[in-house]
Parts: C-alpha cells; sequence; structure tokens
C-alpha cells in the first residue's frame, strides 16, 4: 500500500461532484421560493381586490338596512291604519320590504363570503411568507455547506500526499463526508424540516379552532406556533453555527471560541466548560484562526461524545511566535495503544497540526481523562 500514489484528482473530482449537487439543490430551492413570490404577489393583489369589494358591500349594507328599517316602519303604519290606504298602496309598502329584505340578506351573505376570502388569503399569505424565510435559510445554509467542502476539506485532500496512511485516510475523508452529508440531512428532517410540517398542521389547527371556537380560543394556538416558529429558526442557526461560525472571519478566534464553548455547554447539561486566554491576542491569517478552532472543536466534541466527563477546561496561550492551545477533561480517557491509528478524529487533527508544522501531543488513559496539546507555530509579517 505505502508504494500506491493516492489520485488526488479522482478525490478532487468527489468534492467537484459534491459540490454541484448542493449548487443544484440550491438552484431548485431558489426556484420554488421565486415561484412562492409570484403566487404572494397575485395573492396580495387579490387580497387588495376583496377589501375593496368587502367596503362597497359594508357602505350598501348600511344603506339596506337603513332603508329596511323605514320600509318597515312605513309598513307598520299601513297596518296599523289599514282603512286609510288604498289596496295599491297596501300592496306597494308590502313588496317594497319584501324586496329591501331580500337585498338586505344578499348583503349579508356577500359579506360573510368576503370575508371568508379575506382570512383564507391572509392566511395562505402568512404560510407563504413562512415557506419564502424558509427557503432563504435553507439556500444560506447550503451556501455554508458548499464553502466548507470547497475549504476546509478539500485542505484534507490536499495534505494526503504527505500522510503516513495515504489510502486509508483517503477513504475514511469520503467515509466521513458521507457521514457528515447524513447528519446534516438527519438534523435538518428532525429538526427544521419537522418542524415547519409541523408549523402547516398548527396552522389548519388554528383556522378550525377560529371557526369551531372564536378569536381567544385561535389566539392562544397562533402563541404557540410562534413558539415553535422561533425554536425552528434557533435550530437552523445551531446547524449553520456547527458548519462554520460565521463570527470566526469578523470577531477573531477568541471571541467565537467563547460562543461556541457556551454554546456547547448549553447543548450538554452537566458538563461545566472552563475557557481562558492567556497573553496578547492577536488576528491570525484565516487559514490559522480555521485550523485553531477545528482543532478546539474536535477536542471538545471528542471530550462531550466519548469522553463522558463533566468539566473541560480549554486554555489558549499567545506567544510571539506559536499559540500553545491546551484541551483537558476529567473523562473517562482511552487508552491510546487502542485508538493511535484507528481514530479518524485523532488522525485528521495531527495532519491538521502538521500542515500547519506545529506539534500535537495526546495524554490519557483509562479512568483518568484526557489532555489534548497543539502547539502551533505564528508566521512572522516579513514571512508572509
Amino acid at each position: 500500500m505505502s508504494g500506491k500514489k493516492v489520485d488526488i484528482n479522482s478525490l478532487d473530482h468527489i468534492f467537484s461532484q459534491m459540490v454541484e449537487t448542493m449548487d443544484r439543490s440550491k438552484n431548485d430551492i431558489f426556484i420554488i421560493s421565486e415561484q412562492n413570490r409570484q403566487s404572494l404577489l397575485q395573492m396580495q393583489k387579490e387580497l387588495e381586490i376583496v377589501h375593496s369589494k368587502l367596503a362597497d358591500v359594508l357602505i350598501e349594507g348600511d344603506l339596506l338596512e337603513e332603508e329596511t328599517r323605514l320600509s318597515r316602519k312605513r309598513l307598520g303604519d299601513v297596518s296599523k291604519h289599514f282603512n286609510t290606504f288604498t289596496e295599491e298602496q297596501v300592496r306597494e309598502a308590502y313588496e317594497q320590504a319584501n324586496d329591501l329584505q331580500i337585498k338586505l340578506s344578499i348583503n349579508r351573505t356577500e359579506d360573510r363570503q368576503l370575508r371568508e376570502r379575506r382570512d383564507d388569503l391572509e392566511r395562505r399569505l402568512t404560510e407563504l411568507n413562512d415557506a419564502i424565510l424558509h427557503a432563504d435559510q435553507l439556500v444560506t445554509q447550503a451556501n455554508v455547506v458548499t464553502n466548507y467542502l470547497t475549504s476546509d476539506l478539500k485542505n484534507v485532500g490536499q495534505a494526503l500526499e504527505t500522510a503516513k496512511l495515504k489510502q486509508d485516510f483517503s477513504l475514511k475523508i469520503i467515509e466521513a463526508q458521507e457521514e457528515e452529508r447524513k447528519r446534516l440531512s438527519r438534523e435538518i428532517h428532525d429538526g427544521p424540516a419537522q418542524m415547519m410540517a409541523n408549523v402547516l398542521v398548527r396552522s389548519d389547527l388554528i383556522e378550525r379552532t377560529y371557526r369551531e371556537k372564536g378569536v381567544d380560543q385561535a389566539l392562544v394556538e397562533i402563541s404557540s406556533l410562534k413558539l415553535m416558529v422561533r425554536n425552528a429558526l434557533s435550530e437552523v442557526r445551531r446547524i449553520i453555527y456547527d458548519l462554520r461560525p460565521m463570527a470566526l472571519d469578523d470577531l477573531g478566534l477568541v471571541p467565537t471560541l467563547k460562543k461556541y464553548l457556551m454554546t456547547i455547554e448549553e447543548y450538554n447539561m452537566g458538563c461545566k466548560i472552563h475557557f481562558n486566554s492567556h497573553g496578547e491576542q492577536r488576528r491570525l491569517l484565516p487559514n490559522y484562526e480555521v485550523a485553531i478552532f477545528r482543532l478546539i472543536q474536535e477536542s471538545v466534541t471528542n471530550a462531550t461524545k466519548h469522553g463522558n466527563c463533566q468539566t473541560i477546561w480549554v486554555e489558549v496561550e499567545w506567544f510571539k511566535n506559536k499559540v500553545t492551545v491546551t484541551v483537558k477533561d476529567n473523562g473517562i480517557g482511552f487508552d491510546q495503544r487502542l485508538v493511535r491509528d484507528s481514530s479518524f478524529g485523532l488522525l485528521g487533527m495531527r495532519e491538521r497540526v502538521d500542515l500547519l508544522k506545529g506539534e500535537m501531543i495526546v495524554k490519557s488513559s483509562p479512568g483518568k481523562g484526557t489532555t489534548m496539546m497543539f502547539r502551533i507555530p505564528l508566521i512572522e509579517e516579513k514571512e508572509r
């Protein structure tokens, strides 16, 4: 196996195919979103027409009610003084009152139908707005995934030329990509997608509640619906943040780490994470900041997922020519002789450290927790 050369071009082709698939999916979502926007515009125009007609019907109804009241009064006078009116006048009074009553009944029916149509259009407009918002979020998420595939993962492919376990590592990369796609698909399906489906079901329930139990009960259901939408938005933001925190580009390494570790602590109840940064922190080259963040992310993920720990300590020390990172936990630890060459996570971290010409030290034994140390040399200004 050591004599065989890894076909980097084939691996790049796989990356390209994955990126093309994501781009096609993004375009499909965009088309659906545009179709929804066209439907939204049509419904808004129809709603304006319904509002105009409803206003006319209300004015007409007020006039008819006044005329009906006067005709009833006239009919009452005729009935009271029947002998003083001719037969023709009596018949005319009865016919006029009856005709106005029919017109008023028709007016009220039209008013009710227009109100129902207005409510239906407003409900559908709300659903379309939610669908458009969800589609836009999915397009943003697809962009994040595409960037992740074309940058962070591709660096692993470039590092394979000098990796010690070339063929095994390349196969595990592909497997990890597929697992990551499955995980993302599962998280989206079980999280935001399921929540949005529940939103549609709850929307129908609100409509039925409004018809059967009135406005007050419908408002209670709407409050519950708002909470569901808020949770869906929070879940989408969490997924996007796990892929690549946007704050890394804007704020830098330390603020992003603080926010990330706080988020991990929230999602892992019972596990306390302590973070400290020593020395004069500064902005690094983007690939250095991404690499250090990923090293800490992988170490913390391993500690929470496999270490069964209650406390994690993360320390970043800034020196003039290097950055030292220590991630320590009080978990169950592991036997380094058994997992040294079989853990893809450790291999990936070691490859990332090698790319930066750094040093990685692992200290762990069963029952005594795990300590991960990374020493990353920094490039001087004159070397950039």
